[in-house]
C-alpha cells in the first residue's frame, strides 16, 4: 500500500480544455501516467459548463511530473493543453494584495501594532521614554546647540 504524498507538487493544472471535456474523460487522459487521487473541473455557475481548466491530483510526485512533461502542449479535442504544477490557492488580503495567510492574520498583526504604538505614545507622554535623537522639545537643533 502506497502512502499518499502531502507534497503540493502532486497536483497539475490542465488549461485549454474544451467545454465538452468532463472529469471522467480527463481522468482517462491522465491515468496512463500513474495512480490518480482526484480530478476536479470547476464549473461556471451560470452555464454549468466547465471553465476551460481542471486539476488532476496524483498519488506520487513523479507521476505528476511525468504527466506534465508528456501532456503539456498536447492536443485534446482539437485544443492545445497547458499543463503545469498547480499553484496553492491564494486568498485576498494582506498588505501586499494577495496573501497565503488567512485574512484574520493581518487583523491580529494590526491590533498588535496599534497596541505597541499606544504604549509608546503613553510612555513618551509620561516622560518614561526619551524621544528619538533629533526629535526633542527643541527639534533637531537641540543636538547642535550646547545648552549650559
Amino acid at each position: 500500500m502506497q502512502a499518499v504524498s502531502l507534497n503540493p507538487k502532486t497536483t497539475v493544472y490542465v488549461g485549454g480544455l474544451d467545454e465538452s471535456v468532463n472529469e471522467a474523460f480527463l481522468h482517462a487522459a491522465f491515468v496512463p501516467f500513474g495512480d490518480i487521487k482526484d480530478v476536479n473541473i470547476p464549473l461556471d455557475h451560470t452555464t454549468q459548463k466547465n471553465r476551460g481548466f481542471g486539476f488532476v491530483t496524483f498519488l506520487e510526485k513523479g507521476d505528476a511530473a511525468e504527466a506534465m512533461d508528456n501532456m503539456h502542449n498536447s492536443e485534446l479535442f482539437g485544443r492545445v493543453l497547458r499543463v503545469n504544477f498547480a499553484q496553492p490557492p491564494k486568498i485576498k488580503g494582506g498588505e501586499q494584495g494577495w496573501s497565503h495567510q488567512p485574512v484574520w492574520a493581518d487583523e491580529d498583526a494590526y491590533a498588535d501594532r496599534q497596541a505597541q504604538e499606544q504604549d509608546y505614545a503613553a510612555a513618551v507622554e509620561e516622560g518614561m521614554r526619551q524621544p528619538p535623537p533629533g526629535e526633542g522639545a527643541m527639534g533637531s537643533l537641540e543636538s547642535q546647540v550646547n545648552i549650559d
